[in-house]
């Protein structure tokens, strides 16, 4: 099993830094734990430099800045707070989710709320996976819908992520679906309704840390779309699941994005712009 699991090591992109390289001969002696333990701070290590990039070339001072949802964003709260400190910046933050609110008040940085700012200068948020058409899916944290409002007010919108989320079509490495946020009541109509349009399977989310479905800061319930292997125009498909009754938003960011940087374990990055935008 270890042997099988340094391989599939070494056929990956992480092979080429000097961390996994010495991870992989600890491998040897530490077991399979360490393997995953070295992978996951690797992970770690590319969503920090994507955050840290990101931030330090799309935010400005007296900037209204969105603050996404999820684990990159963590890391891109943690170089605003550093920047507003050294730099004095004077930045209001406007969040999309309980979890972004809880990080910008934890930094001591200036939080807003749409109804006072409902025109952003710039969105940061992370990303399930982008495509390269820049259509990404987002939700897998749940916040797909107040992430989206909060993107669509800004002049720009700027997706960060480690090199795992950067794909040439949707689904080629995230697995877990495309999430849909939808009334409580309309769960099962919703999810019929879909399959009969396009095929593949819906799954209700079920909460891992309490009993039922998940339930969003909405009070809504999610459902996760596992399409099939077909060409899709993604547009199509984001208005027609919209306009189902019961269907809050989906997590298919269309026409949104037109920066995206995506993090290596080596503390490299990799920018990528929009040409349509």
């Amino acid at each position: 099993m270890i042997q099988k699991l340094i391989t599939g090591c070494l056929k990956s992109v992480l092979f080429h830094t000097p961390v996994c390289r010495a991870g992989l001969v600890a491998a040897r002696f530490c077991g399979p734990a360490f393997l995953s333990n070295s992978s996951m701070s690797l992970l770690e290590s590319a969503k920090k430099a994507a955050a840290f990039r990101a931030v330090d070339e799309c935010v400005k001072d007296k900037d209204i800045v969105g603050v996404g949802s999820g684990s990159t964003v963590v890391y891109a709260v943690e170089r605003l707070a550093e920047r507003v400190q050294k730099e004095k910046l004077q930045l209001v933050c406007i969040p999309t989710s309980f979890q972004a609110r809880q990080l910008i008040v934890e930094n001591n940085l200036t939080l807003g709320d749409l109804s006072r700012y409902p025109q952003l200068d710039v969105a940061i948020d992370g990303a399930d996976e982008l495509d390269s058409n820049f259509v990404a899916i987002k939700g897998g944290g749940g916040c797909l819908t107040q992430e989206k409002i909060v993107a669509s007010c800004a002049k720009h919108f700027v997706v960060i992520a480690d090199y795992t989320k950067d794909s040439q079509v949707l689904g080629e490495q995230y697995k877990k679906g495309i999430p849909i946020e939808v009334i409580p009541l309309a769960y099962v109509p919703v999810m019929n309704k879909i399959k009969a349009l396009y095929g593949g399977e819906v799954q209700l989310r079920m909460a891992k840390m309490k009993a039922g479905p998940v339930v969003t800061d909405n009070s809504n319930f999610i459902v996760d779309w596992h399409f099939p292997e077909d060409k899709f125009n993604w547009k199509d498909v984001n208005t027609n699941i919209n306009l189902i009754p019961g269907v809050v938003d989906t997590g298919l960011f269309v026409d949104m994005a037109d920066r995206a940087f995506f993090g290596y374990a080596d503390g490299s990055v990799k920018e990528k712009t929009c040409s349509g935008k």
